[in-house]
């Protein structure tokens, strides 16, 4: 329970100042920052329901994690306008994302396996290692899919393609390059913690951390 209270306070304090801000935002007719402060308020809510409805818990720093990329790419690139002021802003979350879904995707794999099958098998970890980054990448193409059909049925700019479709082409082809690199970092960080349980890298740590959190998945079949 100790380790949930720096995510409770860590979210309360984010909750609160999102809500100021999109008091502020109402307050200045900013309607689009007020809407998108309140829908990252929303979203900030989504690990508990999902504990509580599927009850499985997650690692507290990948909770913390993935508030920080939300609000990084929601607030700050949309709201902020951070996407347009720097060039490198749209690249750094699209790599950050290809490593917190291939983190996820090991979560998925020991979720669906079991720790025992994974571990007593030597060749295995390639394979969790291989969903994992295949699972990353399956996800950043859906939402390069999101963003075109965004683009074309609303009028949107999603894929900062202003100018021309050959801007939009570029700019989808560099989010799945670096959204690659950050799922092949960690895919291989994550195959040397399966293979050779490898304490210092933080991925073991989190594995451990949602072994521990949810024994009833790892059970072994009587």
């Amino acid at each position: 329970m100790r380790e949930k209270r720096p995510r409770r306070w860590i979210t309360l304090v984010l909750q609160l100042c999102l809500v100021a801000q999109a008091l502020l935002a109402l307050l200045s007719r900013q309607w689009h920052l007020a809407i998108i402060s309140l829908l990252v308020v929303l979203i900030t809510f989504f690990p508990v329901l999902f504990e509580r409805q599927f009850r499985i818990r997650t690692p507290v720093p990948l909770q913390l994690l993935a508030f920080g990329f939300v609000i990084a790419s929601l607030f700050f690139g949309e709201g902020k306008g951070f996407y347009s002021r720097f060039w490198w802003w749209d690249i750094a979350l699209h790599t950050v994302s290809g490593g917190l879904f291939s983190v996820v995707g090991f979560l998925l794999a020991y979720g669906a396996n079991g720790v025992a099958r994974i571990r007593e098998s030597a060749m295995v970890p390639g394979f969790v290692a291989l969903f994992a980054f295949a699972f990353s990448l399956g996800v950043g193409v859906v939402w390069e899919i999101f963003e075109f059909s965004m683009d074309r049925l609303f009028d949107t700019n999603m894929q900062r393609a202003m100018l021309n479709d050959a801007a939009g082409l570029t700019d989808t082809m560099w989010d799945l390059i670096m959204n690659t690199l950050g799922a092949l970092v960690v895919s291989l960080l994550g195959w040397r913690c399966v293979k050779y349980a490898e304490q210092g890298i933080f991925l073991k740590r989190w594995i451990d951390t949602f072994i521990e959190r949810n024994p009833r998945l790892f059970k072994r079949p009587r």
